[in-house]
């Protein structure tokens, strides 16, 4: 029975679809094809003749939109139109518009783009409408809107056709609005701070300054092999030198691993570098930075996500990685002074460690498996073991540990900041022991970057940097579930697989 059900569907889908092209080609026939038309002069969108309605009542507007709904009655027939801002009901009136215009308009379709042009008026029920003196096809739409799209079985159809899921979700709508909005004012609060935008390579020889698998291809003209970058420190710090003191950039990175709801292989970063600061300089731009665009962008500095609340307007929390272990795993690493006796509790904890792994290796793995989940509320975790952070600079005090940071909210890593390492002989000896890391088998280790170690010589100065992931900061900046709800085009599986 289901089976007979599906092929009545497709054969009427498909009637339907034949029915509009033939529509199409009458146009055409008559001279009137909607796609040769070049431009239309559009003076409101729909939520300015809401919110001016007592300016622009009785006055001629002009706008453009795609046809959601239309009622047909006689002589007189109501339709909604859709446009960047929202939805308002037109009345079209065979009188108002001319017997041959609106017997075209009865054979436009749900789905089909128009202009109308009328006057601003509220219809007896109060609805403000527009009373159209004049109707054009704009573009035809040759195939049929869901009618509940979020009813679909097939829920990636929303990511694989982001356009249908803009058009009949509003909400979608919004969430990128704010995402664009989101990036104008961290723009903004940059400028501000005496920052510089700039722009670095995407295709480089060694992709550097993360621990991720970088993406492979061939330059043709050169016949060389280049990667993808992984992230945008090692070129931004080379502008550190060159003395622009101030820089970031935001953009593309791409990263040879796997899809689940907080990554994709291709997302925005932003990083940003200062000379003559430090990791704490950087925390206090970051309270200012995140409190400056929830409140631009949200109005409040109190967010929700998922039904938790999280206050960036109260001072975030600072906590070392070791006093985090110890809090929430008991295990003080303090008193921890061999790798032996850090295998020793990893075995007690029931931790997986690896043979290459340091001490320090194993305080992160303790880190990750009890403390990150509940970094709720906004956090800074310092003060990370050198060996996991080749890029940054030692605590004098204390050489084991470097002046690092990872800013979390509701248990994500949002950001990564460092003092960074200006010391282009400590550097050569951290990039050293990433090549071996690498020889024993890690692929995410970094390779010695000779040219970033000659601009570390001709001299650094101290500099702080951090890197935010800002489709994270979208997540929770708009109560997304997943990072594909935040990107306009995440990556999908091909459908030919």
């Amino acid at each position: 029975m289901g089976e007979t059900q599906n092929k009545q569907q497709e054969q009427d889908l498909g009637q339907l679809l034949k029915v509009r092209r033939e529509k199409l080609a009458a146009l055409q026939e008559k001279g009137k094809d909607p796609f040769q038309i070049m431009k239309y002069d559009v003076t409101h969108h729909s939520s300015d003749i809401r919110e001016h309605f007592d300016e622009l009542e009785g006055m001629h507007v002009s706008l453009a939109g795609r046809m959601m709904s239309k009622r047909i009655m006689g002589k007189a027939s109501f339709c909604n139109i859709q446009d960047l801002k929202g939805n308002i009901q037109s009345y079209v009136a065979r009188d108002s518009i001319g017997e041959e215009s609106y017997a075209e308009f009865k054979k436009y379709d749900v789905g089909d783009i128009i202009g109308l042009e009328g006057e601003v008026f509220r219809t007896k029920t109060g609805e403000i409408s527009i009373h159209a003196s004049q109707v054009t096809l704009l573009s035809k739409s040759l195939q049929i809107l869901p009618e509940k799209y979020h009813g679909l079985v097939n829920t990636d159809l929303r990511y694989r056709q982001r356009y249908t899921d803009l058009i009949m979700n509003e909400e979608v709508k919004d969430t990128f609005i704010k995402r664009s909005r989101i990036i104008s004012a961290i723009r903004r609060f940059l400028d501000s701070q005496g920052f510089m935008e700039v722009e670095t390579p995407m295709l480089v020889s060694n992709a550097g300054g993360a621990a991720a698998r970088p993406f492979e291809t061939h330059f043709n003209a050169l016949d060389e092999d280049l990667k993808l970058r992984i992230s945008l420190e090692l070129y931004l710090k080379r502008l550190i030198v060159g003395g622009l003191e101030r820089v970031y950039e935001i953009g593309r990175v791409f990263r040879n691993e796997g899809l689940d709801t907080r990554h994709n292989p291709e997302f925005t970063l932003m990083e940003l570098y200062q000379a003559y600061t430090d990791y704490n300089g950087m925390m206090d731009l970051t309270e200012k930075l995140y409190r400056y665009v929830a409140q631009e962008v949200l109005g409040t500095t109190v967010i929700t996500y998922k039904g938790t609340e999280m206050d960036l307007g109260k001072p975030f929390e600072r906590i070392t990685m070791v006093d985090a272990v110890k809090k929430y795993a008991g295990v003080d690493f303090g008193e921890i002074h061999t790798l032996e006796e850090a295998r020793a509790i990893a075995k007690e904890k029931g931790i997986a460690y690896e043979e290459r792994h340091k001490k320090g290796d194993i305080l992160n793995l303790f880190f990750e498996e009890y403390v990150e989940e509940h970094l709720i509320q906004p956090t800074f975790l310092t003060d990370h073991p050198v060996e996991i952070s080749p890029l940054t600079k030692r605590k004098p005090d204390n050489p084991d540990y470097v002046e690092r940071f990872e800013f979390f909210m509701n248990g994500w890593e949002m950001a990564n900041a460092y003092s960074e390492l200006n010391d282009p002989i400590d550097q050569r000896e951290r990039f050293k022991a990433q090549e071996e890391q690498f020889a024993q088998g890690d692929e995410e280790a970094n390779h010695t970057d000779e040219d970033f170690l000659n601009a570390l010589e001709i001299g650094m100065p101290p500099t702080g940097g951090i890197g935010y992931g800002i489709d994270r900061m979208v997540m929770l900046l708009t109560d997304s579930p997943a990072i594909r709800d935040v990107l306009l085009f995440p990556t999908m599986k091909s459908l030919d697989k």
